[in-house]
């Protein structure tokens, strides 16, 4: 019988999911694992050792090794092929960066997060600096607590919610990119809510908020307020 996989370590989500040649309306995708896009950032872009590598991601050097021959297999069908990639799946779990100022969370909670400033929902999710967390057990609102996020883009950010054990996520404005790294996180996104965060929170647990599923960000005016767009598709706020 063969051993079970061994999760990989990762230190959080890319900021880009997806690319294609520009003439690639047929082309085949190729699905790069999140534990092979791991190893690839660490060793060609952090220009690590594999040995170094294998430490981060918590195995051997020879799994680590692997995985990199792997990968780079993928990315060579890419370049050479004109395939498409996508970034998707794999084998891994999320290091869990400071989270000792995060309460553990009870078996039967559900746990939403709301990105938060000065009491209201910040309507940006890829540069929020603060969310608001939110235990809910029998639809009451059973702890609270405001932590710091630790970093900007959606990538980190969706890795932070997964690792703070996050259910759901209420925001503002969201885009494409933002939304694919909720999913693979595991957390539901609840969408286009403005207004007082410990309301949409109570609503939520009530099952009686508002949002809109087909939410997005059309924030565009760069130089009036210092705000950067992903390149994923030219949408802000985390696309």
């Amino acid at each position: 019988m063969p051993r079970p996989t061994r999760s990989r370590r990762i230190e959080g989500y890319p900021e880009h999911w997806s690319f294609s040649p520009d003439n690639a309306d047929d082309a085949e995708e190729v699905i790069l694992a999140l534990d092979e896009y791991e190893a690839i950032r660490l060793i060609d872009r952090k220009r690590l050792t594999q040995e170094q590598c294998a430490a981060r991601m918590g195995v051997a050097r020879t799994t680590v090794t692997a995985i990199y021959e792997n990968a780079r297999a993928k990315l060579a069908q890419v370049i050479v092929d004109g395939k498409r990639l996508r970034i998707s799946g794999g084998s891994y779990q999320i290091i869990r960066h400071e989270m000792r100022q995060i309460i553990e969370k009870g078996q039967t909670a559900m746990r939403i997060a709301v990105t938060y400033e000065n009491g209201e929902i910040f309507q940006h999710f890829g540069r929020t600096e603060h969310f608001k967390l939110y235990d809910i057990e029998d639809g009451t609102i059973t702890n609270e607590q405001i932590v710091e996020t630790g970093g900007s883009g959606h990538g980190a950010l969706a890795g932070f919610l997964r690792a703070a054990q996050v259910d759901a996520l209420i925001c503002g404005g969201i885009g494409p990119g933002a939304q694919m790294a909720l999913a693979e996180a595991g957390v539901t996104l609840y969408g286009g809510v403005s207004g007082n965060a410990d309301a949409a929170a109570k609503a939520l647990a009530e099952d009686r908020l508002a949002y809109d599923p087909d939410a997005h960000c059309d924030h565009h005016d760069h130089a009036g307020e210092g705000h950067d767009c992903a390149h994923d598709g030219g949408h802000c706020c985390g696309a």
